[in-house]
């Protein structure tokens, strides 16, 4: 990066830092720290449940999703709208109602202490295991500009987190979170502009998307139904609905936004809100990566987009043999610069045979480029049997820092940066509170001052981030970012979801029932994700409706040895 886009990425953090700091001076109680004393309105509300649901991995490996799959992961998003107005009619009057720090003290109130303490384990794995993924996301970026080892970048990133969420609490990050999106919408906006703007001449925004379309990279909707396909209208609808509907209505780190809210109303307006603005936001981004797809068939696109994992097998005995594999794949990026050229006038020309003749000549030289890629990433693999060889995260970076111009380049990194930092931020905090709050409050240390367990609090904050900080270490191995962390929220959403179902709605179903339940569902949805008998959307209904079931028919046998 120039010196210029060094300038705007270090002010922009900076004064990102500054802010929330300033806007959280003052908070002396827990009530301030995890709640903000309820005192934020809608539109804050709103954004900060963006800036906590859309972090760096969304904004770096999601135009990389489209890259290589197309914009059908759009899908997975349309089941949300749905799951908001269940929300706002069910969830949030409740939670508002009893006044709970998080969602699981209810269960404690409905069920029993082991039921509440379950299901906030469940919740603390789970997003402590994503939080660490989370962390790994803008590891990359700096692992790549600077050339650092990825395992100090993911402390060194991880250490600043700490100590800027601890510093600041909710309130830090509600504030700074409704700054970093104002920016993060005009740095992608301008990011989508440049992709464009860089096209030869004669190519704009219909061309480059009627070329993407022809290359099957808008794939928006697909309506077969297949239980293993990942990302169809049904898995979207279904799985989606339960998966949005579990993660903001049970998970503390979303449900901890709209509980700062100053009434019932405020939280439903936010609510509704990220319902409405949600699925085209995601719509946009993932039309970047498509529009960047099109922009690399225009230009010599890199063997492998990670281009440090390039220069260390260079230095290695298999370097030659690489270098060989690189210069038959620009050749053929050659062949393929000329066959798109040839497409889009063909479709300028509304010659549909001529379109039809040049895009199977294109996907059959993409076809024979991903041949030779393959061939790469064996060498890189055992050059170095440690490296990542999923490179989707890499992407949209790397056309980021080789093509856009300078102070813009550091703004764009800047913002992936930010929206690590609002989304993991918030994470902490919430896994702080549910460990204070649903376990050191309730089941080691229950009477203790205020000033005590903010104490504890910004403890908690500092051994959780560590934790994460661990997790990341591994997130090499996962492949795409965007992907591992749904998953993983998959296999946990639907029985945490579950359990709060047959709390709300099935009131003769006790404590002990859905507790034995819930631990039969989780091994089994488990097993079924390990078994690849559906995609992993629709473990979050199965968890669902797993626990109902389970708990409905272990109460039944109860009431019967009772009578």
């Amino acid at each position: 990066m120039s010196v210029a886009d060094w300038i705007v990425l270090v002010v922009t953090l900076v004064g990102i830092i500054l802010y929330g700091m300033w806007k959280s001076r003052g908070q002396k109680n827990m009530a301030g720290y995890f709640l903000d004393n309820q005192s934020m309105p809608w539109y804050i509300v709103l954004l900060s449940i963006i800036g906590t649901q859309a972090s760096a991995v969304t904004f770096l490996s999601a135009p990389g999703q489209a890259y290589t799959d197309g914009m059908r992961f759009v899908q997975y998003y349309f089941g949300l709208p749905l799951a908001m107005v269940v929300l706002c009619i069910t969830f949030v009057p409740i939670f508002h109602k009893l006044k709970v720090y998080t969602a699981y003290e209810y269960l404690e109130q409905r069920f029993d202490l082991r039921t509440r303490t379950l299901t906030a384990g469940l919740f603390l794995l789970q997003r402590g295991l994503s939080t660490g993924i989370s962390i790994y996301a803008p590891s990359i970026i700096l692992s790549s500009l600077l050339g650092w080892n990825i395992y100090t970048t993911n402390v060194i990133m991880g250490g600043l987190l700490i100590i800027y969420t601890v510093s600041g609490g909710t309130r830090a990050v509600s504030y700074t979170q409704t700054l970093q999106i104002a920016i993060i919408f005009a740095a992608m906006f301008l990011a989508g502009w440049m992709v464009v703007h860089l096209l030869p001449s004669g190519i704009g925004f219909t061309e480059a998307l009627q070329v993407s379309g022809k290359m099957d990279k808008l794939n928006v909707i697909e309506t077969k139904f297949d239980w293993k396909d990942k990302y169809n209208i049904w898995s979207g609808l279904i799985g989606g609905f339960f998966l949005a509907l579990s993660y903001f209505g049970t998970d503390q780190s979303q449900v901890g936004r709209y509980l700062t809210a100053k009434s019932v109303t405020e939280s439903r307006i936010g609510l509704l809100m990220n319902g409405l603005v949600k699925v085209p936001m995601q719509f946009l981004i993932l039309l970047i990566g498509a529009l960047v797809f099109v922009f690399y068939l225009y230009f010599r696109a890199p063997i492998f987009f990670n281009e440090a994992q390039i220069q260390k097998v260079y230095k290695t005995e298999e370097g030659a043999a690489f270098k060989v594999l690189e210069k038959e794949y620009n050749a053929l990026g050659v062949v393929k610069q000329q066959q798109v050229r040839e497409m889009a006038a063909a479709i300028k020309e509304k010659d549909e045979a001529l379109v039809a003749q040049s895009k199977t000549a294109l996907q059959k030289t993409e076809a024979l480029s991903a041949v030779t890629r393959d061939k790469a990433i064996v060498l890189i693999k055992k050059s170095d049997p440690a490296a990542d060889i999923n490179d989707t995260n890499y992407i949209f970076l790397h056309f980021v820092v080789n093509n856009l111009p300078k102070g813009l380049v550091g703004l764009l990194i800047a913002i992936i940066f930010l929206a690590a930092w609002g989304s993991i931020a918030a994470a902490l905090n919430s896994l702080a509170s549910t460990t204070v709050i649903d376990i050191y409050q309730r089941m080691v240390c229950k009477k203790e001052s205020d000033k005590h367990y903010l104490r504890i609090s910004r403890w908690c904050t500092v051994g959780w981030g560590i934790f994460c900080i661990l997790v990341a270490q591994f997130a090499s191995r996962l492949g795409s970012l965007i992907e591992a962390v749904n998953v993983l929220g998959s296999l946990f959403y639907g029985v945490i979801l579950g359990i709060f179902l047959v709390a709300f709605y099935c009131k003769k179903i006790r404590g002990v029932a859905v507790f034995w339940a819930a631990i039969v569902s989780e091994v089994l949805v488990i097993i079924v994700y390990m078994s690849e008998i559906v995609s992993f959307l629709w473990l979050n209904a199965i968890g669902c409706f797993l626990v109902v079931g389970i708990a409905f028919v272990i109460q039944q046998l109860r009431t019967r040895q009772v009578a």
